[in-house]
């Protein structure tokens, strides 16, 4: 291949799932009036799904809350790996929590590919599910030490798998940690045919509803942006971030983002699924496209709303995928924003010792096949009083000080950082200078805003201050969206929220009313 070719710029113009653009999704309606249940869960993806299902297969009233479209979030951006293999984690959790701690961690996570596997085998779903083995490989030699170290951690907790020496890529590696038996599939063919089947079983669902807080209780209520109440004798927030925030979650996560582009290859792709575990991360999985092989390149993670401009990363992988599998064209691309715990380990389980009847997922670090299945099966287990060998390793209250007090601190640090610095930014930009399909941050009469300029001439203005906690969104050139980098609520150009924690939209300014001579 020509170097013209692999730096040839292929991107399409707007980011698009390929997940959601392969699979018609049924809309549901918003919700007009108060109602009561014995379950609310609120989150449309795979945690919330789940829940939803078995807790309707147990002959619950369930009713499931979704702020914008089913699978709308992380769920229909994921790479769709169902994996115990997290990256380079092993060792460093038996090192925090000890090796039967960690066993159950991966028993956890096999137990929810197992109920995966089985519920397609089931009702028989074509939804191109495959066993793979998974690897974490490096091409730096210092990193030799750490991944003998993981292997060693498979050998201590039963894994099936260890150390190699080669993978089948055309990558030069010093070595590889290999997990076998583990799979890739189409999510939303999955949940799609889950979707039916607990409707079916009476679950109603409510699509364009936030909610936006929550009065403790027996029963629960749960208030809607739209000014509706849900009462609940049992409340899941399956919403990404945690909707009711009374225990100070938002300190206790951190978001950050990932990067997707789906190639046609030149070059043959062996089976497997493939990560790096040196910066900056790569990952590798095939796909199937029309019934055509293709690949998922995937990397470039970040903290939400800081760094350098988002399109960058769509291009650095695509760049890769030219130079390693002769891609000359990216078919689609999106991104993904998961939330990450100081300790790594997700929050499933009751929000607290004495809120026994609410309950959250969240935190899953970006492997959220594994984890949202098993949120919906520990989450049931809990509200039909089962015991669950699981819940005290997952348990939101559980917040050792060791080892995840550092990266508190050091997280929250970050956060002050931007909440200061974008208080003070003055960006050299005005109104005038937006061009067409153009977004950033601009200054008002002194003040700060945000803009950005549809293909149409649109110009659409607001103000960057995030509706959560105050801190200076920044523009996301990759998605065309405003970020927030203290606490990654994100908005539409238009203001909207896509993401939470913020359940507000950004303040809109009228540009028609706006002085251009005095907008210095």
């Amino acid at each position: 291949m020509t170097s013209e070719n692999a730096n040839k710029n292929t991107l399409p113009d707007d980011p698009k799932s390929y997940w959601l653009d392969s699979v018609d999704i049924a809309a549901y309606p918003p919700l007009e009036k108060d109602i009561e249940t014995e379950v609310a869960v609120v989150g449309g993806g795979i945690s919330g799904i789940t829940t939803a299902f078995l807790l309707a297969k147990e002959g619950f009233q369930v009713t499931l809350l979704e702020s914008t479209r089913l699978f709308n979030g992380t769920t229909g951006h994921t790479t769709a790996k169902v994996t115990a293999q997290h990256g380079l984690i092993y060792d460093e959790l038996i090192g925090n929590f000890g090796v039967d701690s960690v066993k159950l961690y991966y028993s956890a996570n096999k137990d929810a590919a197992d109920f995966i596997e089985n519920y397609i085998n089931q009702h028989g779903i074509d939804c191109d599910y495959q066993k793979e083995s998974a690897y974490v490989f490096s091409t730096e030699e210092s990193d030799r030490q750490s991944l003998e170290k993981e292997a060693k951690a498979y050998e201590k907790i039963g894994v099936n798998g260890g150390f190699v020496d080669e993978i089948p890529l055309p990558i030069p590696v010093i070595g590889a940690v290999e997990m076998k038996n583990q799979a890739q599939f189409h999510p939303l063919k999955y949940l799609a045919h889950m979707v039916k089947e607990m409707t079916r079983q009476g679950v109603q669902i409510f699509e364009g509803m936030t909610a936006i807080n929550m009065e403790h209780g027996d029963p629960a209520v749960v208030h809607m942006r739209n000014g509706i109440k849900v009462k609940a004798k049992f409340v899941v927030s399956a919403s990404h971030f945690p909707f009711h925030d009374g225990k100070g979650y938002f300190a206790r996560l951190y978001p950050k983002r990932s990067y997707v582009v789906a190639v046609k290859p030149e070059q043959s792709f062996p089976n497997g699924m493939y990560i790096s575990s040196n910066k900056p991360t790569r990952s590798f999985r095939s796909v199937k496209i029309n019934g055509e092989d293709m690949l998922l390149v995937i990397g470039e993670s970040h903290k939400t709303g800081q760094g350098v401009p988002e399109i960058d990363h769509y291009e650095a992988l695509e760049k890769d995928a030219a130079k390693l599998f002769g891609a000359k064209k990216v078919l689609y691309r999106w991104s993904a924003q998961d939330l990450v715990t100081p300790d790594k380990v997700p929050y499933i389980g009751r929000i607290s010792e004495n809120h026994s009847n609410v309950f959250i997922a969240t935190g899953f670090r970006k492997w959220g096949m594994a984890h949202g299945t098993l949120s919906g099966m520990l989450i049931s287990d809990l509200i039909t009083g089962r015991d669950n060998p699981y819940e005290k390793l997952y348990a939101p209250s559980r917040f050792p000080l060791d080892p995840s007090f550092k990266t508190l601190v050091k997280e929250n640090m970050n956060v002050a950082a931007q909440l200061i610095g974008g208080k003070f930014e003055r960006p050299d930009k005005e109104i005038k200078d937006i061009r067409q399909d153009e977004g950033a941050v601009i200054t008002i009469k002194g003040k700060r805003a945000g803009a950005y300029k549809d293909h149409n001439g649109e110009l659409f203005v607001v103000d960057t201050t995030c509706t959560h906690m105050g801190c200076e969104v920044n523009w996301n050139s990759g998605d065309k969206t405003w970020d927030c980098p203290c606490h990654g609520s994100r908005f539409g150009y238009d203001g909207k929220v896509i993401e939470g924690p913020a359940d507000q939209p950004l303040k809109r300014i009228d540009p028609d009313r706006i002085d251009y001579s005095t907008s210095t």
